[in-house]
């Protein structure tokens, strides 16, 4: 069974009476949920002028969006290719994983430091939403639900908060972007041998103890094992989209 799932785009609707950079920001909010939800596979040609036809817009406005999403690390600039979405492997899987450890547990360590009772409580209400939620439903058992992958989110963003440093916050924003797209378009959910429930609750007992060394062990081996069980899942051909059922 191929590891891509094709899902219908949602409907928008944009006001093309608004401003340039108000259809320019609509445009980009929705090419970059299709890419992150896996609507746009991985290398796939995004063509201008059929954008702008989809969205009622110009040329200009769909550029500008689309220089946005390079600037993202979503999609690709090619001299005289023009756009298409970054494409997924195995070996940048890897790479990502490595550098969001080496980010990640650096504004984790800040954030232990520094954080106040305000980061405190969003942590702890970040976790109580996330251990509450089902991270399947019954229509859908080979991927994270959209309720709980949004609960995730918001408890990996909750533990860094306190960080301080904005551009650290950037990169590190970027970076789960990515490891996102790997963990939506691979499809892979954990199975017995592994408890992700029980990974996050060591990573927040930890960070609300303020042991900073522990904290950041859990949280790289956390990132490590969804890697590899990416890797052990999937090839760079289904990564790709170039698979066949």
């Amino acid at each position: 069974m191929a590891l891509l799932q094709t899902l219908a785009p949602p409907s928008l609707v944009i006001d093309t009476a608004a401003g340039p950079r108000t259809l320019t920001s609509a445009i980009y909010a929705s090419l970059r949920a299709d890419i992150l939800a896996g609507r746009r596979r991985p290398s796939e040609k995004l063509l201008i002028a059929p954008i702008g036809k989809r969205f009622s817009v110009s040329l200009a406005a769909v550029r500008e969006a689309l220089s946005r999403l390079v600037a993202d690390g979503l999609v690709i600039a090619e001299d005289q290719r023009g756009f298409r979405v970054s494409p997924l492997s195995l070996a940048d899987l890897q790479d990502v994983t490595h550098t969001r450890i080496e980010l990640e547990c650096l504004a984790l360590r800040r954030s232990i430091a520094r954080g106040d009772a305000a980061w405190q409580r969003e942590l702890e209400q970040a976790w109580d939403a996330l251990r509450l939620t089902p991270y399947t439903t019954a229509e859908e058992r080979l991927r994270h639900s959209e309720a709980w992958s949004a609960l995730h989110g918001r408890f990996h963003h909750a533990l860094v908060a306190a960080c301080g440093l904005e551009w650290l916050l950037r990169f590190r924003a970027t970076l789960y972007e990515q490891s996102e797209r790997y963990r939506l378009l691979g499809r892979v959910i954990a199975t017995g041998e592994r408890d992700v429930t029980d990974e996050h609750r060591r990573i927040f007992e930890a960070a609300i103890a303020r042991d900073s060394a522990t904290a950041e062990a859990e949280l790289a081996q956390h990132f490590q094992r969804t890697a590899d069980a990416i890797t052990e899942a999937c090839s760079d051909e289904e990564l790709a989209g170039t698979s066949r059922p």
